[in-house]
């Protein structure tokens, strides 16, 4: 998958690719495209062209924060994120701002992440749509099992993965996580104790680890 995701974007069609990259048959890349890409294959080579994406900014006790939807779930969620980062995101997707009425699913993540910034109270599982290479994809689901309050060091995660060479990698992974909080990125420490760094600055993650270990006293 991560060979397919590399090439397919030069490519002209996805069939050629599928077969030259080792896949047998369209039914087993279209099997693997959930996990490894989000979109589809053909909807990934062109950019997100044929996604819809809603985004909708929320007003959050930590600041302004930028949601992005597909009908898949969310693909983008940043803290003070503008419509045009967004847009960098996915340059082919049709993008639109949420309009005056509320689908119930936005409302849900809406207000699950309300009570996750004001008091730490769990988010849940919600449905996500994001794309990453193989080796992102497997450090993300690792932060996904992380419990709500404590945190491992970059060393910590590269070993869970079974790497444990790849800290650095793994802290580069950290920082390209699009979906801020629901893939929990700010859980990860330097092996000082330190914080690290946080793409949203180190006062919101001191805070997000202060609001969760409040929660679960």
């Amino acid at each position: 998958m991560e060979l397919f995701k590399l090439t397919v974007r030069e490519s002209e069609a996805v069939t050629p690719v599928m077969y030259d990259v080792g896949f047998g048959s369209s039914s087993r890349l279209y099997e693997r495209a959930d996990a490894g890409l989000g979109m589809t294959p053909a909807q990934y080579r062109r950019g997100g062209r044929g996604v819809s994406i809603t985004y909708v900014t929320l007003e959050t006790a930590l600041g302004p924060l930028l949601l992005g939807a597909t009908d898949r779930g969310l693909c983008y969620l940043q803290f003070d994120g503008t419509p045009e980062q967004l847009r960098r995101e996915y340059p082919q997707a049709e993008i639109q701002a949420r309009g005056p009425e509320w689908p119930p699913e936005l409302l849900a993540w809406r207000d699950a992440l309300d009570g996750y910034l004001r008091s730490g109270a769990p988010i849940g599982a919600l449905p996500l749509d994001v794309a990453g290479t193989a080796f992102q994809s497997r450090v993300w689901r690792y932060l996904l099992r992380i419990p709500s309050g404590e945190v491992q060091s970059y060393q910590q995660v590269a070993r869970g993965i079974g790497q444990p060479t790849a800290a650095r990698a793994v802290a580069r992974a950290c920082a390209t996580n699009r979906v801020a909080l629901v893939i929990p990125c700010h859980r990860v420490i330097r092996g000082t104790g330190e914080l690290g760094g946080y793409r949203w600055g180190l006062d919101r993650k001191q805070a997000l680890l202060d609001k969760e270990r409040n929660a679960s006293l």
